[in-house]
This record gives C-alpha cells, structure tokens and sequence, in this order.
C-alpha cells in the first residue's frame, strides 16, 4: 500500500513537470521578439499621448485620427506577443526549477519591482493627469504629501488601485503576469498532460484554416461574453496559455518556418477590411440594420489579428533573430528598466511640451527623443546602482555572502506580502464580478 502511495505522489509531482523530450537551447528568437515588442509598446504609448478617440491620462493638443490607423496593425497583437512569450518562458523555467523555487523567484522578481513602481515610478503620472484634468493645483512636494497620507479627499475622484488612489497604471502587466503565472501552475496537470499534447500536436497537422481557425475562437468569445473593460485579463492569460502549449512543439515551429508568405498576406487582408470596418462602423457611428452584424465581423476579425499577428512576429523573429549577440544582451536586460519607466516619461514630459505650443511634429519628435533618452539614461543608472536593480527586475551582479544573500530575499519578501495579498483579494474581486 504504502508503495502505492509513494508512486501516486511521484506520478502526482511529474504531471506537474513538462515533458523535455523535444526541449531546444535557448530560443535567442523570442529574447528579441521580447525586446522588439516592448520597444512598440513605447511607441504605442507615445501614440496613445496624440490619437484622438481613444483614452488615455493625457492628451496633445495636436490629436490625429488618422494615427488611429496606423497603431491598429500592432494593437490586436502587440500584447498577445508578450503574453505567449511568457507562456513559453514559464515552460523553460519550470523544466528547470522546482515549483516552490519558481513562485519564490517569481515573486522577488515581480512584485519587488511592482511595489517600488507604484509608489516612486507612478505617482508623477496621477500628478500630471490630475493637473490636466483640472483636479489638482498644488506643487508635487505637496502632492507627495496628500499621496502617501490616508483616506485624502484630494483624491476622491481617483480612488481605483491596489490602495485607495494608488494604482498600478501601465504596470498592470506586471501584476497580471505574477497572478497568471501561480493561475498557470494549478493548470499544469492538465497543461502536461499526454493527451492534451497529442491534441495539440494532431492540431497543427491540420490544414491552416483549422489550425488558426481553432485557436481564434476562444478569443473571440472573450470578446464578444466578457466585458470590455477587462477583457485584457482574460485574453491575456489565454495567450500565456497558448505559448506554453507551443513552447517546443517541432510540428509547431516546422510548419511556421515555411508559412511566414502566407500568414503576412493574411495579416495584410485582415488589417485592411477591419479598418474599414473601424472608420465606417465604430468612429463614424453608422447605425442601420446591418450595423450589428458588422460589428461581430469586425471583433472576428480583429481576433483573428490577435492570433495571425501573434504567428507573423514569432515567424519573422524565428527566420531572421535567432542568434547571440552582444547586443541582445545588453537590450534583454534594459527591457524591464525601460518597460517601468517608460510612460512616466512620456506623461511627464508630454505634459510639458503641450504646454509650448511648439507644432504636432516638433513636440511629437522631441517626445520620443526624451523618451527613449530618459529610458536609456535611467537603465544605466539603474544597472550601475545594487539598491536599484531588484527594484527594477535585475538580478544584482554582487557575490554576496550566503547569509547576506538569504536576509535581502528574506527582507523583500516580507516587504513584497502585502501587495501580494491585495493583488490576490484584487484578483478574488474581478473573478466574482466576471462569473
């Protein structure tokens, strides 16, 4: 019996440990694609500060709906790309560690950041926004101290966040990632299980329609059942999904190899009729009978974008990224740095420069010039400074001694547990109001 026992639990501890057979090097691929999507989320983001009908904390004075247009070929799938990158991360991760190791390390590495960003990295941008809503006429030393005192009616109209008014902003991704991560770890079971495999592979054989076609589906639904306003969660943790179901399937990345002509047509096709569909339908507001019906093909539609631009970055990074370089290594390291940053510069200095009246392309170039210099400026400090790299993701390059070593993971653990636990209460929440 006792034998029995013993094999139960073996069996039980392997189903959460993925297969390895078909286990690659170091997929140098994705380490750009990583780089090369966070790098379009800047500009996205600098985007957001000038279009015209979509909301975001600040706004130009020089709006462009013809911008609209552009950032929509990168919008259906920029975020998805990260999302399966980090599928098929966390499939590397746990072939290699233990699953205590992994939610320990996760958490150091997430929520420390998470933490230090919402209380150093975000505050300028509650400022700005505040400010330029009319809310707010007071210097940042003393918005500092309305801040971090409580219950403040200052911000009784800005009251969304981990704490009252203090939100987590553009780190959502960080938070959901962490939450997504343990969610994926209570799946693993079924996520490694042979049969599910097999499907996925039996998949892959089919003829490209179905293969894509398949996928889309559950995205869709999101889009049309979930509510509009957090249907990021739900598709984001749908992609985590799929990237780790692909993670190294060789009929997977074979058949991608060769598709790359024709998954670039489709993307191209896709694009241009939901344009239309976006200018004539949603930004024109046509309302006939035919509106209805348009507006479902046009959420398939910008599904189906999700899926075939999510296929076209994977293809393009695997045939023409997949090598080592120097420079890889230096910009895979400045990715969260840049990522934490990033759109407190741009709604800082966003702010400012509307401010002069300085023309649409002047202020839109001397933008992304700050940005990106701020970024870079702020990662140099950032990876020269012991304090700072935890704080921003970095693993520190000291060889401290071991029992320094276990007291500072020690010190940020305790330090990382309450936001861990509204994290979760945050996650409870937006379960119940889904189901």
């Amino acid at each position: 019996m006792s034998v029995n026992y013993q094999l139960l639990l073996q069996k039980i501890k392997m189903s959460f440990i993925p297969n390895t057979k078909h286990m690659p090097a170091r997929r140098y691929d994705l380490d750009w694609l990583r780089v090369l999507a966070f790098a379009l989320l800047i500009l996205f983001h600098i985007g957001m500060f000038y279009v015209e009908n979509w909301g975001w904390h600040v706004k130009s004075s020089y709006k462009s709906q013809f911008l609209e247009n552009i950032m929509l070929l990168i919008e259906p799938w920029r975020m998805a790309v990260l999302w399966v990158i980090s599928g098929i991360s966390i499939r590397f991760i746990l072939a290699k560690v233990a699953i205590g190791d992994f939610i320990l390390m996760r958490s150091y590495r997430l929520l420390l950041p998470l933490l230090f960003g919402i209380l150093f990295i975000v505050p300028p941008q509650l400022y700005i926004e505040m400010t330029y809503n009319g809310d707010l006429n007071m210097s940042y030393l003393q918005f500092l101290g309305a801040f971090f005192a409580d219950n403040n009616d200052v911000f009784a109209k800005y009251q969304a966040g981990i704490w009252p008014h203090i939100d987590v902003n553009h780190l959502w991704f960080i938070r959901s990632l962490w939450q997504f991560s343990l969610m994926l770890l209570i799946l693993l079971p079924l996520l490694n299980a042979q049969w599910l495999n097999r499907a996925v592979q039996l998949l892959f054989k089919q003829h490209a329609i179905v293969a894509i076609g398949l996928p889309i589906l559950p995205i869709f639904a999101i889009q049309v059942f979930w509510d509009s306003d957090t249907t990021r969660y739900p598709l984001g943790f749908a992609f985590m999904i799929y990237g780790y179901l692909i993670g190294w399937q060789p009929i997977f990345w074979q058949r991608l190899e060769k598709a790359l002509p024709p998954l670039f047509i489709a993307l191209i096709i896709g694009y241009c009729s939901f344009i239309c569909i976006y200018n004539f339908v949603w930004v024109d507001e046509m309302h006939n009978e035919f509106t209805e019906l348009l507006k479902t093909i046009g959420r398939f539609n910008y599904s189906a974008l999700r899926i075939i631009g999510v296929l076209v970055a994977l293809s393009l990074t695997n045939k023409f990224f997949n090598k080592k370089s120097a420079k890889l290594n230096y910009l895979n390291e400045a990715v969260y740095p840049f990522y934490i940053l990033h759109q407190t510069i741009i709604v800082v200095v966003g702010y400012n420069l509307s401010l002069l009246k300085i023309g649409a392309l002047l202020e839109a170039t001397l933008l992304l010039i700050f940005t990106v210099a701020g970024c870079f400026i702020g990662f140099e400090i950032i990876r020269r400074t012991t304090l700072l790299r935890p704080c921003f993701g970095l693993k520190s390059t000291k060889n401290h001694h071991p029992t320094v070593q276990k007291l500072g993971y020690i010190a940020a653990i305790l330090l990382v547990l309450p936001i861990a636990w509204k994290v979760m209460q945050w996650s409870v929440y937006l379960l119940s109001t889904l189901i």
